[in-house]
Formats: structure tokens, C-alpha cells, sequence
């Protein structure tokens, strides 16, 4: 009699989730490319911009393993402005000169575990991103990450209230980062 209710359990499941991924490919089929339902479709890897701290595109790599986002910065100095706590740091883009320094009130402090599963203090603060045509306030750890490729990881916090599935098979899929800022040539990839 368990067995029955079982395989009956079974068939029940079986065909209700026939039946969902029979809907999402038919939804599918009328939905433009890099598009499922309301949920755009974004590549391993992506070009952004980080306009507060006078970004060009960076190499965002998005790492749905990671927690919270890195982005790699040197030169990190933590103070007190009216009251409140700040950090300065360099962000070593290409081609500028280091003497540009950039600062954000520091949001938390956090341990977090580095590729080698070494959990370090990082300070956390908040910026816009802009991918795409979308653009929203993330949290990101200053890290040093020159032996890294990417300048920047996008964490799942980053992510996962934005309505998008990653693609690990494919990059660039969100287009040239559209921001406000004047002087940001678009990137072609």
C-alpha cells in the first residue's frame, strides 16, 4: 500500500513539473533573446560602471558562489567625519594615476572568506551599479584582488532581488552600461 501511494506521489509530481517546464517553454518561445518571463538573462561575465567612484567599465565576473560583492581596491585608510566612519582607498583602474583617491562611509565591517577559504575583516560599503540599462545600490567589500582577473565580483546579494538568472555559458549579454555620468564613452566588448 506505501509503495502505491508512493508511485502515486510520484506521477502526481512528475506531471505538475511536466507541466511548469512545458509553460516556461512556451512562455520562452515568444520572449526576446536574453529574456524568460520578466527575468533578463545576464552572462558569467559583464561590463559595468560604478559612477560615485568615476568608473570607466569595469570586468564584473558574477560569482553566484559569493556572498557579497569585491572590488578591488589598494591603499585603504579608515577616519572619522563628523561622527561618522569613512574609508578612502584607490581604485587601480587602467591608465589612472594613483593620486586619485575615492571615499564612502563605511556600511559594516565584515569576515569574509577569500578564494583560499581565508576569512579576512573586509569594510563593506554601499555604491550604484549600473549593467545594462538597470541601475541599484550594492554592497561590495574593498578587497585587494590584483592577482584576480576580474576587478569586481557581483555576489548573489548583489543579484537576487533584480530579476536575473545567470547564463555560466555566456558573457556581455546585458549590453553597454548606460549611466548618467558625463564623459563615459559606451564599451563595445
Amino acid at each position: 500500500m506505501r509503495t502505491l501511494i508512493a508511485f502515486v506521489m510520484f506521477v502526481v509530481m512528475a506531471s505538475s513539473a511536466t507541466d511548469t517546464v512545458a509553460q516556461a517553454v512556451t512562455e520562452t518561445r515568444h520572449q526576446p533573446a536574453g529574456q524568460i518571463g520578466k527575468t533578463k538573462v545576464i552572462g558569467w561575465r559583464e561590463q559595468i560602471i560604478l559612477p560615485e567612484f568615476g568608473s570607466t567599465h569595469l570586468d564584473a565576473k558574477i560569482d553566484t558562489g559569493a556572498r557579497t560583492s569585491a572590488l578591488h581596491a589598494v591603499d585603504l585608510a579608515a577616519e572619522i567625519r563628523n561622527g561618522e566612519e569613512w574609508v578612502s582607498f584607490h581604485v587601480p583602474y587602467l591608465g589612472e594615476q594613483r593620486s586619485v583617491r575615492h571615499s564612502a562611509k563605511i556600511f559594516d565591517r565584515r569576515k569574509i572568506r577569500n578564494t583560499s577559504g581565508i576569512a579576512q575583516v573586509r569594510y563593506v560599503i554601499k555604491t550604484t551599479l549600473v549593467l545594462g540599462v538597470r541601475q541599484w545600490q550594492i554592497e561590495v567589500s574593498l578587497a585587494d584582488r590584483e592577482k584576480m582577473k576580474h576587478d569586481i565580483i557581483l555576489g548573489r546579494t548583489a543579484v537576487r532581488d533584480q530579476g536575473l538568472l545567470v547564463d555560466p555559458a555566456k558573457s556581455y549579454l546585458a549590453g553597454a552600461p548606460v549611466s548618467d555620468a558625463p564623459g563615459k564613452p559606451p564599451w563595445r566588448p
